[in-house]
């Protein structure tokens, strides 16, 4: 944790020359504005102004000035950038004029969820499974369409060519002081996965913004494009987020319960491209909502872990999420179903992929489009509950 004097010392002594003031539109897409060193202490007392109506989603009538203030605990190095006249990153929130939070801060959404959350002596744990092809770039910079390789689930070089590629990408983090817990090929030509450890809502968020700007730009300094789109390929494995959650404080299976009774409600959320369905009920990506233990084909699963491992697996998300709406909704549904006492339904143990007719007709399924997932989502009084209504009207135009 670190605070505003120490922060201003630092940029002085270790030769900071610019400094990025990020924040998160409601899309889950990063922004920023660069002020020079000696700004930075107006910007902690005052803010930065930013003009909302040119950012999508954040459009609020006729007035459009917003303030930036800098999290200072949030500051990283960006390691990319020339190591003399180092340029460093920090997360802002977002204010109105007046000093009110700003309606359509998502990330201010998550720390009002985790809030609630320790008010009923819960905390929240994520940890982050995220997949990403990589192509080969044209001279612009964009995808030739032609995977970087051939190699399939957990290949090893020379038919993995990405194993550089993803130890550059583990090593910049760790510059960020964001530690990956383990990486590999995956099932699709030019696919990978980087997992997390898990860690507060809050901070797993952050790290997934960052992460997919470091991925983009290694990606780029090797002259690749890396997508995380949710189905690049169409008759190959779509991209994943696999979010795997676990909770201090209360019963994890009261936990998943109320996350599967608001599933389709908030699928919206998780899934937020037309291509995200185009990737459900297909090479292991979920279509029905159930759960089982180990169970890949389920929507969640509980992996075989021991102890402080012990986790649920929701396995419907794509990288295209907003982490900090995903979150938040998780935490309010979890917690819903701790606090409710809700029972756990039986778990489906057989392969969804081969199950019979007869079974898959009991089974309730997620939306099958992403309007009829933004039809249930503007219907749920459980969304309306816990998303402002003018970021779910934003959201979901």
């Amino acid at each position: 944790m670190y605070d505003v004097n120490t922060i201003l010392e630092y940029v002085k002594e270790e030769d900071v020359k610019f400094i990025r003031l990020a924040f998160i539109d409601i899309y889950g897409k990063q922004k920023n504005v660069s002020i020079m060193p000696h700004e930075l202490e107006k910007a902690f007392k005052y803010g930065v102004s930013i003009d909302s109506m040119a950012i999508d989603g954040f459009e609020s009538g006729y007035k459009s000035d917003l303030f930036l203030f800098p999290n200072a605990d949030t500051i990283t190095i960006l390691p990319w950038r020339p190591r003399e006249g180092k340029v460093i990153r920090m997360f802002c929130d977002i204010k109105y004029p007046d000093g009110r939070d700003f309606t359509c801060d998502t990330r201010k959404l998550l720390i009002n969820a985790i809030s609630e959350a320790k008010k009923n002596g819960l905390e929240f744990h994520f940890g982050s499974e995220i997949e990403f092809y990589l192509f080969k770039a044209d001279e612009e910079g964009e995808s030739t369409g032609v995977t970087y390789d051939k190699a399939g689930y957990m290949d090893i070089a020379p038919d993995d060519k990405g194993e550089n590629i993803r130890r550059e990408i583990c090593l910049t983090l760790e510059e960020m002081d964001i530690m990956p817990e383990r990486s590999h090929h995956e099932e699709g030509p030019g696919q990978n996965e980087v997992a997390f450890r898990y860690s507060d809502a809050l901070r797993a968020a952050d790290e997934a913004i960052t992460f997919k700007t470091v991925v983009k730009t290694v990606a780029g300094r090797n002259g690749l494009f890396a997508s995380f789109d949710p189905k690049p390929i169409s008759d190959k494995p779509g991209n994943g987020y696999h979010i795997n959650f676990s909770i201090s404080g209360g019963k994890l299976e009261c936990a998943i319960e109320g996350v599967l009774k608001h599933i389709k409600e908030i699928t919206a959320f998780l899934n937020v491209d037309e291509k995200s369905y185009e990737r459900l009920g297909k090479l292991m990506a979920p279509k029905y909502i159930s759960w089982s233990c180990e169970n890949r084909s389920e929507l969640i699963r509980i992996p075989a872990a021991k102890d402080n491992y012990v986790r649920a697996e929701l396995r419907s998300p794509d990288p295209l999420i907003n982490p900090y709406i995903a979150f938040t909704l998780l935490i309010y549904a979890g917690m819903e179903g701790i606090l409710e006492d809700y029972n756990l339904r039986k778990p489906i143990d057989s392969d969804l992929n081969k199950a019979s007719e007869l079974l898959l007709s009991k089974l309730d399924k997620l939306p099958e489009s992403l309007e009829e997932a933004k039809v249930i989502a503007r219907q749920s009084d459980f969304v309306k509950k816990y998303i402002p209504k003018e970021l779910l009207d934003n959201y979901l135009k």
